[in-house]
C-alpha cells in the first residue's frame, strides 16, 4: 500500500501552488479593501478625494471573496475550527475515523457550494447588477460561493488522502 502512497505524494506541489495562488487573491482583495475603504473614508472628509458612490459594495464584495476563500485555506492548514475536546479520551483508531468522517462530510459541503452556487451565480447573479455601477453584473457578487467551493474541494481531497494515509502508514514512517 505505501507505493500509491509515494505516487500520490508527487502532486503535492501543485496544491502548494494552488494554495499560494489562494493566498496570493486574498493578499490582494485586502489590499483593495483597505485602500477603497481609506479613499472612501478621507472622502468623506476631504473635499478633494472622491467618495465614489460604489466603494461599499465593492469592498463587501471583496470581503465576501476573502471570507470563503479564507476558509478553504484553512482546510488545508488544518486551522479550522473543529472539537478536539475528547480526543484524548478516545481511541486513535476512531479518532482517524471521525476525520475522516468530517472530511467527507466537509468535502459534501464544497461539492454542494460549487454546484448551488454556480446555479446562482449564472442564475441570480447574472440577471441582476450592480446598484451602484449598471453595466457590472451581479454574477460577481454570486460568484465567491463556487469559487470557493472548487478550492475546499481541491484543499478537502488532499485531507482527506493525508488522513486516510495516516490510516495505512504507520506514524514512523510519515
Amino acid at each position: 500500500m505505501p507505493v500509491i502512497f509515494k505516487t500520490i505524494d508527487k502532486i503535492k506541489p501543485a496544491y502548494d501552488i494552488v494554495y499560494k495562488i489562494v493566498l496570493f487573491i486574498c493578499k490582494i482583495l485586502l489590499i483593495g479593501d483597505v485602500l477603497i475603504t481609506t479613499m472612501s473614508v478621507a472622502g468623506r472628509y476631504i473635499p478633494f478625494i472622491p467618495d465614489p458612490a460604489w466603494s461599499e459594495e465593492v469592498v463587501l464584495t471583496f470581503m465576501s471573496y476573502m471570507a470563503v476563500l479564507s476558509a478553504a485555506l484553512a482546510i488545508r492548514k488544518g486551522s479550522h475550527i473543529r472539537m478536539t475536546a475528547l480526543d484524548r479520551y478516545l481511541p486513535k483508531k476512531l479518532i482517524m475515523v471521525l476525520d475522516i468522517l468530517a472530511d467527507v462530510s466537509i468535502l459534501a459541503l464544497a461539492l454542494i457550494m460549487l454546484t448551488v452556487g454556480w446555479k446562482y451565480a449564472n442564475g441570480i447573479g447574472a440577471k441582476g447588477f450592480y446598484t451602484s455601477m449598471p453595466k457590472l453584473s451581479r454574477f460577481w457578487m454570486y460568484f465567491p460561493v463556487p469559487l470557493a467551493g472548487g478550492a475546499m474541494i481541491i484543499f478537502e481531497l488532499e485531507a482527506l488522502y493525508n488522513d486516510v494515509k495516516k490510516l495505512f502508514v504507520k506514524e514512523e514512517n510519515l
